[in-house]
């Protein structure tokens, strides 16, 4: 495993129970860095924080709604308090959503996936950038998009929209908070392989993994590597940059 030199920095990881989120805290763990788990559910998040703390790494957990204003603000004050000014952010916390066509596509679902994968990239994004603002260190903040940033899918009409904004966001925060110091870049995994794909059907999978160059899903290890290398000082001339990482997905 590669170290990313990131002793002394502090991290904050949204959806860090699981996935990628999972293993970017890991990484940047394993990197030197000191880490608050951000999830929804109390109990994954106390058991992730208890396992890093096994390992040494001191760390927090936070339960916490990412599309509530005063929730997130207050999870990076507690978050600074508990480890220290922040240099590094993750916003990772995402959902998938209803499938259906755009013309029949439901208004809640609509708006529950723009609020959680969209609305909270911002309402993290900006408090954690107040916060290294007034820290006045710089840092690097890496928003989680999908290759769903740059193309349409079939069915999932709030997801592409959400994750095409997240690139939005990022490029515009980048050119704001240059003069602060604050490096803001986007991550685009292709299709990963998770849990949730092991019941899927094996003729389906192969179709899925087929739309890659590489001919195979990715794996959240490689794209953590992307993000702890992104929070390190060896990406100080990246950012306002969306970075596939698909396996060649988007070269078709």
């Amino acid at each position: 495993m590669i170290n990313y030199q990131l002793k002394g920095k502090v991290a904050i990881v949204t959806g860090g129970v699981s996935g990628i989120g999972l293993a970017a805290a890991e990484l940047l763990a394993a990197s030197g860095a000191a880490v608050a788990i951000w999830d929804l559910k109390a109990d994954a998040v106390e058991k992730t924080a208890e396992a890093l703390r096994s390992k040494g790494v001191n760390t927090i957990g936070i339960a916490l709604d990412v599309t509530d204003e005063a929730a997130v603000e207050a999870a990076v004050q507690r978050t600074v308090a508990s480890l220290g000014e922040l240099d590094i952010a993750v916003n990772n916390a995402g959902i998938g959503g209803p499938s259906a066509s755009s013309g029949d596509y439901p208004v809640d679902g609509w708006k529950r996936v723009i609020d959680v994968n969209l609305t909270s990239v911002f309402l993290c994004q900006r408090a954690q950038i107040q916060a290294m603002r007034a820290a006045g260190k710089g840092g690097s903040i890496i928003n989680m998009a999908s290759i769903l940033g740059q193309v349409g899918f079939n069915n999932a009409a709030a997801y592409v929209a959400a994750k095409h904004g997240v690139v939005g966001l990022t490029q515009t925060a980048a050119w704001e908070h240059a003069g602060d110091r604050i490096r803001v870049n986007a991550v685009g995994p292709g299709f990963i392989a998770t849990p949730l794909l092991d019941a899927m059907d094996p003729a389906a999978r192969k179709a899925l993994e087929a739309k890659h160059a590489l001919g195979r899903l990715g794996t959240a290890d490689e794209v953590a590597a992307l993000v702890a290398w992104l929070a390190s000082d060896d990406a100080s001339f990246a950012t306002g940059t969306y970075y596939a990482i698909d396996g060649g997905y988007l070269a078709q």
